[in-house]
């Protein structure tokens, strides 16, 4: 039997949520077709709509669906971009942020011309509404992660949407990872933002609150209008253009309600569990440095540096004792590299490929933390040994 313990890379399916998948599959009809049946099917999928808009803090027509949160970023960062740009005009990319953000405009810089400027992140993986503040004046856009995906650290979305209003650059943030167990209101630091500018995109992915894997959202405030990715039909305010997923919609939908009404409820149970294994850990494992904000975080994330050790190897090790984490994001998985995250707080090479990244979620249970305890330490000194 495995314990998982990489929640922050996918998290089980919810059965409510493969139930509502599986009523809505057995639809026939096009959401797009004005017979009856594809009329059964529209109204599904607004619905579906309606509900995550209410749980997002804005207004349905907000909501357009994608395949997940890499086409949400993808979407976010350079349609919005294509239509502010006139020529190279820059983006503010803060250091640390997830692959799916930093390709995305290492694209718009290799093939458009777009500048970047990055920000720094301080030593607990956070950024600055101040540092943030001092490079926006003149950029193209900005983009953000409301709390990082790897040290779990949590930003101060509304101050940096306030910043970003002030300034007058549009603002995308990624809260792909905070959405279900972080506060996540889109209303709230839209009215931070002020007017037309400041918060305007708002990306978020099923399988991370127990929905289905290969469905997510981008929140479109109704004053921006991006410059669409995709092509051929004009679906959901043509920016997303494709015969929309119905059952994945109203999937996620279902999720994404029972991850919000649980928050605070499960927020308190995972930081317990955190808390738990760190100080078993710590136990046996004196040196074990964490990583990130100690308090003001994903509950449920805890990020590891153990000196000497490296990460692949303990990966390796703790999978033959049926143990499952992760070395950072799993969009990096097999990817033989330093975690930029990591080194953007300070720490060399070496030391960004000595870290594990335990994350806690709805399964997760003390039995769990005590299997993980008494793995690691044999498996951090293996991996020394093995250096």
């Amino acid at each position: 039997m495995v314990v998982y313990l990489d929640h922050a890379a996918g998290t089980p399916l919810r059965p409510e949520a493969r139930d509502a998948w599986l009523a809505a599959q057995a639809e026939t009809g096009n959401a797009s077709a004005i017979h009856t049946a594809g009329q059964r099917a529209r109204r599904l999928l607004e619905e579906a709509r309606e509900r995550l808009a209410a749980v997002l803090g804005c207004g349905a027509i907000e909501v357009v669906f994608t395949s997940g949160g890499t086409e949400a970023v993808n979407l976010a960062v350079k349609g919005l971009w294509e239509v502010r740009a006139d020529g190279t005009e820059d983006i503010v990319l803060p250091d640390g942020e997830h692959h799916a953000t930093r390709d995305a405009v290492a694209w718009l810089a290799g093939s458009r011309g777009a500048g970047v400027r990055p920000v720094p992140l301080d030593p607990q993986g956070r950024i600055r509404p101040g540092r943030f503040a001092e490079v926006l004046p003149g950029a193209a856009i900005a983009t953000a992660l409301v709390a990082n995906n790897e040290v779990g650290t949590r930003n101060d979305a509304g101050a940096l949407a306030r910043a970003a209003a002030t300034a007058g650059v549009p603002l995308h943030l990624d809260a792909v990872s905070a959405f279900g167990h972080l506060p996540v209101d889109f209303a709230s630091w839209r009215a931070d933002a002020r007017g037309a500018t400041g918060l305007v995109a708002l990306s978020v992915s099923a399988h991370k609150v127990g929905g289905p894997v290969g469905v997510g959202a981008l929140v479109v405030s109704r004053h921006a209008e991006p410059s669409a990715q995709l092509h051929g039909g004009g679906q959901q305010r043509a920016l997303r253009a494709g015969t929309q997923d119905i059952a994945g919609a109203s999937a996620f939908a279902v999720a994404a309600e029972l991850a919000v009404a649980e928050l605070a409820d499960e927020a308190a149970r995972l930081a317990a569990l955190r808390e738990q294994a760190l100080a078993a850990i710590r136990r046996e494992i004196p040196d074990v440095v964490p990583l990130g904000d100690p308090v003001d975080r994903i509950p449920g994330n805890l990020h590891l540096h153990f000196p000497g050790a490296g990460g692949e190897a303990m990966l390796f090790l703790l999978d033959q004792r049926g143990v499952a984490v992760s070395t950072g994001s799993a969009c990096q998985a097999g990817v033989p590299e330093p975690s930029h995250v990591v080194q953007a707080l300070g720490y060399d090479d070496r030391a960004a490929r000595q870290v594990l990244r335990v994350s806690f979620g709805r399964t997760s249970t003390g039995a769990d933390v005590e299997a993980l305890a008494a793995a690691l330490p044999d498996v951090v000194t293996r991996a020394r040994a093995s250096r």
